[in-house]
């Protein structure tokens, strides 16, 4: 939350904020009991698609959405965190949530909680599924927050369609320090007798996964054995027991997508939809702050002839992507301004990007409590190769890389809240 206040919903999430329990710990005991006050909205969502994983949950989700609604579905979709404003949250029927809307069932939900402990994200998750209850929809899209077998989204007795994108290391000090550990989590979301997309993973987080599906009775559909997905000639190629699809390459930009777009489009196949929808699916997805270069704005005024891109990936996996992604694109000298949350392992992060970068500017993300300092950030970056410095703000270091570099390629990344302020700055 910024200290600023626009709207009357920023007044009620500001209040929410101060409920929030003394121990983080992750279970569904609060989320229920407030459900349970709120008359079960759950049990009156429209079919939920629910998708776990650690890295391409949103970018999967942007798809199967673009995807369905391409095809005349009209869509709920729920992400987590915002950019720049909460509303980005919540999408009701292909829109984001109106003030006036949001509001409301905020307002229905913090009178039901009578005042006990729950997380923010706990109240504002049943604020989301008691909107998606009260609005007529084809199919409601749910992205796990955190883990999945005790996230808050996972209240739904028996999902439409269950998707597992790519799981790596994150989060571990609640997940489990290995990948299995952290499987276990994301595999949590399935439920008996339900359709599951799996996503390409590593042989332990596999395992986990389908050790899991036989206890609870599950069917997965999993990369490289009930379906295939690959680049070839600048297009997407698509393969699972029913054909071949020969689809455009995904408008999001990134090697990664590619892995993304096969889930989606399996997701799609799963759900009734043709090689059309697809080919919307990957044309028409929208995810800002996932390596999204900056057209227009104060920045790209301060830029000039530079370029300037911001991605939000925070983790090794995000690391490796991004570095993949940006050996893609036209070469430029690529200079990064990071900012990144205490909580994460900065160094294995910017490892993968040691090869790419010419120079880092350290900053502490604006208005964000658990930053972690520019020193430190600086710290983590000469500890793996790379040539860094601290700035006092973003801007600042923009002025700095464009004097010595007129045609640099300027990344603002490690952190979606860093990436939300910067879209939020820019217009």
């Amino acid at each position: 939350m910024t200290s600023e206040i626009f709207d009357q919903s920023d007044v009620i999430l500001e209040r929410l904020m101060h409920l929030h329990p003394k121990f983080m710990d992750l279970n569904l005991e609060r989320t229920k009991r407030l459900l349970e006050a709120l008359g079960h909205p759950e049990n009156k969502v429209p079919p939920v698609i629910h998708i776990a994983g650690t890295n391409g949950k949103g970018s999967t989700q942007s798809m199967i959405r673009a995807g369905l609604e391409s095809a005349g579905q009209s869509v709920h979709a729920y992400t987590s965190p915002h950019l720049v404003r909460f509303h980005e949250r919540i999408r009701l029927a292909g829109k984001l949530i109106d003030e006036d809307h949001l509001t409301k069932v905020l307002e229905i939900c913090e009178n039901a909680n009578a005042g006990e402990p729950i997380t923010y994200f706990e109240i504002t998750t049943c604020a989301a599924i008691l909107a998606f209850a009260e609005t007529a929809a084809d199919y409601t899209v749910m992205e796990v927050g955190l883990g999945g077998r005790m996230d808050t989204t996972n209240v739904f007795n028996k999902p439409e369609l269950c998707v597992i994108t790519p799981v790596s290391l994150d989060h571990e000090q609640f997940l489990g320090n290995t990948v299995g550990k952290i499987a276990f989590e994301k595999a949590g979301i399935l439920k008996r007798n339900t359709l599951c997309v799996v996503g390409p993973q590593q042989d332990e987080a596999l395992q986990v996964i389908e050790r899991q599906a036989v206890n609870v009775g599950a069917t997965l559909k999993i990369f490289g054995q009930h379906w295939h997905v690959w680049e070839e000639n600048g297009r997407l190629l698509f393969q699972d027991e029913n054909g071949l699809w020969d689809l455009p390459m995904p408008i999001l930009v990134g090697a990664h997508q590619v892995q993304n777009a096969g889930a989606a489009i399996m997701a799609l196949r799963m759900l009734g939809q043709n090689e059309d929808a697809a080919i919307d699916a990957m044309l028409n997805a929208e995810w800002p702050a996932r390596l999204q270069q900056l057209k227009m704005g104060p920045l790209v005024d301060q830029a000039g002839s530079s370029e300037v891109w911001v991605d939000g990936g925070h983790n090794a996996a995000a690391g490796e992507a991004l570095s993949e992604a940006l050996e893609r694109l036209p070469p430029r000298p690529l200079h990064m301004i990071t900012g990144m949350l205490n909580t994460k392992d900065v160094k294995s992060y910017l490892r993968p990007l040691a090869k790419n970068a010419i120079s880092l500017h350290g900053v502490s993300i604006p208005e964000e409590i658990n930053t972690l300092s520019a020193n430190d950030t600086v710290a983590a970056a000469k500890s793996v190769g790379i040539n860094a410095t601290v700035a006092n703000s973003v801007q600042e270091a923009l002025a700095v890389i464009v004097a010595r570099d007129a045609t640099a390629r300027i990344l603002i990344c490690g952190s979606l809240y860093l990436a939300g302020i910067i879209l939020r700055e820019n217009g």
